[in-house]
């Protein structure tokens, strides 16, 4: 007899690439902002019931560094959304989320980096799940970010090459001090991480799922989170 969902979901730390906005537009005869538009309501209902599931963190993939190569008008719009929905996470306030944004943030509208630092300051000590937006982020970028601190402290002798650890790496990531993700979920069929969390998911199950994030339910992240439990995780061993 399979177990309640809301005991298999309990304290897990969960990433999620949303993709196929785009895609499901397009198949809608709509233009690709629609896909976006749909796509952040759907990020908002999924957000809430990973909190009601007792999710210990959720880790959104909002905006990576090569989106920026997408068409300006699309760019424009997604950059606009996120405005919209920075000031309605004010209301995770009251569900006790701690909101935490990963990502190079130095190069977005000043009014979104305001936002963005007043949200983290006023959920800070809040103690129910983590909710992790990644903007301008790229795995790839964050793990270069960490080695340059760590070299700063070996510049200033604060540090040996020689007594750098994973743990140290770890401790200068976006995610410090939080659970690496037990699963990467990823919507639309397609079956790559995009330079999400490559030092986090390093031992994450992957779950891919033949939907476009625009058609993601509560459903579907039931069944995520099944998939993911009847996984054999060895973590190298037999």
């Amino acid at each position: 007899m399979e177990q309640p969902i809301q005991e298999l979901a309990k304290g897990l730390s969960i990433g999620i690439i949303m993709d196929g906005n785009g895609r499901w537009a397009k198949r809608q005869g709509l233009p690709r902002t629609a896909g976006h538009k749909k796509g952040a309501e759907v990020f908002q209902d999924i957000t809430r019931y990973c909190n009601q599931l007792g999710v210990e963190s959720v880790t959104f993939y909002a905006f990576s560094t090569e989106n920026w190569r997408r068409p300006q008008d699309e760019v424009g719009a997604i950059m606009k959304l996120f405005g919209e929905y920075l000031v309605k996470a004010f209301d995770y306030q009251k569900e006790n989320n701690r909101v935490v944004f990963l990502g190079d943030r130095s190069v977005l509208e000043p009014r979104h980096q305001q936002l963005m630092d007043e949200i983290e300051t006023k959920t800070a000590g809040n103690t129910g799940m983590t909710l992790n937006i990644a903007v301008n982020y790229g795995g790839r970028p964050e793990i270069v970010r960490a080695a340059r601190q760590l070299a700063e402290l070996v510049k200033e002798g604060k540090l040996q090459p020689q007594d750098i650890t994973e743990e140290m790496m770890s401790g200068h990531m976006y995610t410090r001090g939080q659970k690496d993700p037990d699963f990467i979920l990823r919507p639309s069929g397609e079956k790559r991480l995009s330079n999400f969390m490559l030092w986090q998911a390093a031992y994450s199950e992957l779950v891919e799922m033949d939907v476009l994030w625009p058609d993601f339910t509560r459903a579907d992240l039931d069944a995520a989170i099944l998939e993911f439990c009847h996984r054999s995780r060895r973590f190298g061993g037999i």
